[in-house]
């Protein structure tokens, strides 16, 4: 790394958290690392990615569909993936008529892993490992409770996975192509933590960054930058206009120091790596 590439990441150990590591990849090569990128934390709702991925799986194996119902009435397995169900964050009450605003669900994830358990007969946390997680080489990720937010991972495996979203392997790639495309585009929502978002895009498990701001992944990142972050402290973004990937994980839960650091730490990454490969 020049040294303006190494300050760019280096700046992640100035969060105030006890464990911080990050990781940037190029056209699906891995340019930079900073911090014991072998280490698992967990990754909050950078989970949901991972679920997503399971539930799509399901969906091309033809264990269930998109546009099976699932949650109140009027929803489907496709609301709850873009949080389009009506579901409040972590109850099962409903706020909204489906597919009218963008409600970010926890339990819209769980009520996704219950579903894949029972048109899969196979547990979830299992479902995900054997049809997710092992192809994928993520061998130090485990899914150690709610489907929506306690996946265990580190960098190296987010970078993995971040791979895959560009190249797929595991899912034909207009599967993926759908994921990370605008699903109900029009909603508005609240972006949890970075306030109301109009119109507020979401993929198929991904948000994506749109025309919100302020946004997580920076103000220089393109519409189409998707990934998630996460409570605990965590991000993972690609930015398809530089094929780049940002992986940052720390220990410290989110507040307002992430919506301080975060922006602009993506945008100088960005900077400082848009002409490596």
């Amino acid at each position: 790394m020049v040294p303006a590439q190494a300050a760019s990441l280096g700046a992640i150990d100035t969060w105030g958290a006890s464990f911080a590591a990050a990781g940037v990849a190029r056209a699906g090569t891995t340019v930079a690392l900073h911090g014991d990128v072998t280490h698992p934390v967990r990754v909050a709702s950078i989970t949901k990615l991972v679920t997503a991925w399971a539930a799509l799986l399901a969906v091309e194996e033809g264990a269930t569909a998109l546009d099976a119902p699932l949650g109140p009435p009027g929803s489907t397995l496709r609301h709850l993936l873009c949080h389009a169900g009506g579901y409040d964050f972590d109850t099962s009450t409903v706020l909204a008529t489906p597919g009218t605003r963008r409600i970010y669900s926890n339990t819209g994830y769980e009520h996704i892993a219950r579903h894949l358990t029972e048109v899969t007969g196979i547990a979830f946390p299992d479902y995900l490992s054997e049809g997710v997680l092992a192809p994928l080489m993520m061998t130090s990720s485990e899914l150690r409770g709610s489907a929506a937010s306690d996946l265990w991972s580190n960098v190296e495996d987010l970078l993995r996975f971040a791979h895959e979203s560009r190249t797929p392997t595991l899912l034909h790639p207009s599967t993926v192509a759908a994921a990370l495309a605008p699903t109900f585009p029009d909603l508005d929502g609240v972006l949890p933590g970075w306030g109301p978002q109009r119109p507020c895009w979401w993929g198929l498990g991904p948000e994506l960054r749109g025309t919100k701001s302020p946004h997580w992944s920076g103000a220089t990142a393109s519409p189409l930058t998707y990934g998630h972050f996460g409570g605990s402290g965590t991000f993972l973004w690609v930015d398809p206009a530089l094929d780049m990937t940002c992986v940052a994980l720390t220990d410290r839960p989110f507040d307002s120091w992430a919506t301080a650091a975060w922006p602009p730490f993506s945008d100088q990454v960005r900077a400082a790596f848009a002409g490596a490969a």
